[in-house]
């Protein structure tokens, strides 16, 4: 999903570490994203991903958030993390790299269109986590950017996890670029689940994830955005669909994600899957909210 690297992108070995003591505050972070987005306080334009990446060490699991989580997205309780579960315990850190000033895509113009996670092994509640973040592959696309925002998770120096989101910021173009799919999508598989999401899943995942944008737990604030409604998280939606999948999860595997069209509170969605590893999450006029693959190594 992120493609080839651009010319464009920072070398990792030009790349400086900033290391953190603990994760940041997100309320602070979408503060920040805030100011940024108000008039009179520049666009951030740059040509490349910053050149840093951010680093923050010893990382504990704490297990009733574990629990939250997974009461939320479906899953079974188990010390055990769920894929998506170190994606939510890093974001504190790549939301610091995304309002930082030398950002390309300002944080209030973003869409997170697509994201890829690789488990590279189990990881137990009681292990201790690493995290690094960096931006790459920064390229156009025809409704604007995209860049691939990198989060790493390490154990005792061993690359455990790895995840990948990809975003768009939108923005006038002149064409070219990657463009979105229209029309092909590949056929749906068989539904075997219905969901009936309530108005209440955005404010429950963003008190388990830290994610408190406005999009997903307000009227008002989805209005603001152009939404007639709150819309679940799409890192919600790829959970509960590998929760959905857990009794044929492998124990290790990647998981690749599009997210299309919004998932509008409440609502009644439809899962299928089939065999070869393809899922879908639709709603109940047969389009896509999300389109996935989970591969073995």
């Amino acid at each position: 999903m992120g493609g080839p690297q651009e010319p464009s992108d920072i070398a990792p070995a030009t790349r400086s570490r900033v290391q953190l003591a603990a994760l940041p505050t997100i309320g602070a972070l979408y503060r920040r994203a805030l100011l940024g987005a108000l008039p009179g306080t520049g666009s951030r334009r740059a040509t490349q991903p910053p050149a840093v990446e951010l680093g923050v060490a010893g990382i504990a699991i704490d297990r009733r958030h574990l629990a939250d989580y997974d009461r939320v997205c479906g899953f079974r309780l188990t010390d055990r993390l769920p894929a998506t579960f170190p994606h939510v315990l890093g974001f504190p850190l790549a939301l610091s790299l995304m309002t930082a000033p030398d950002f390309p895509i300002p944080l209030s113009g973003v869409v997170h269109i697509g994201n890829r996670i690789t488990v590279h092994r189990p990881i137990d509640a009681a292990e201790t986590l690493d995290f690094v973040t960096y931006a790459t592959n920064l390229r156009p696309h025809d409704r604007g950017r995209l860049i691939d925002v990198v989060l790493v998770g390490t154990v005792g120096g061993e690359e455990v996890w790895r995840g990948v989101s990809t975003y768009l910021g939108r923005e006038q173009t002149s064409g070219g670029g990657e463009r979105a799919s229209r029309g092909d999508q590949p056929p749906a598989p068989h539904a075997w689940a219905h969901w009936r999401l309530g108005l209440q899943l955005g404010r429950a995942y963003a008190r388990v994830s830290g994610d408190h944008n406005p999009i997903h737990t307000s009227r008002l604030g989805a209005r603001l955005f152009g939404f007639r409604c709150p819309i679940a998280h799409g890192m919600w939606s790829k959970a509960r669909c590998l929760a959905a999948l857990g009794p044929r999860l492998p124990d290790a595997y990647t998981v690749d994600v599009a997210f299309k069209l919004p998932v509008p509170l409440p609502t009644t969605v439809a899962f299928g899957s089939t065999s070869a590893g393809d899922f879908a999450l639709r709603d109940l006029r047969d389009r896509p909210h999300l389109l996935g693959t989970l591969r073995e190594p």
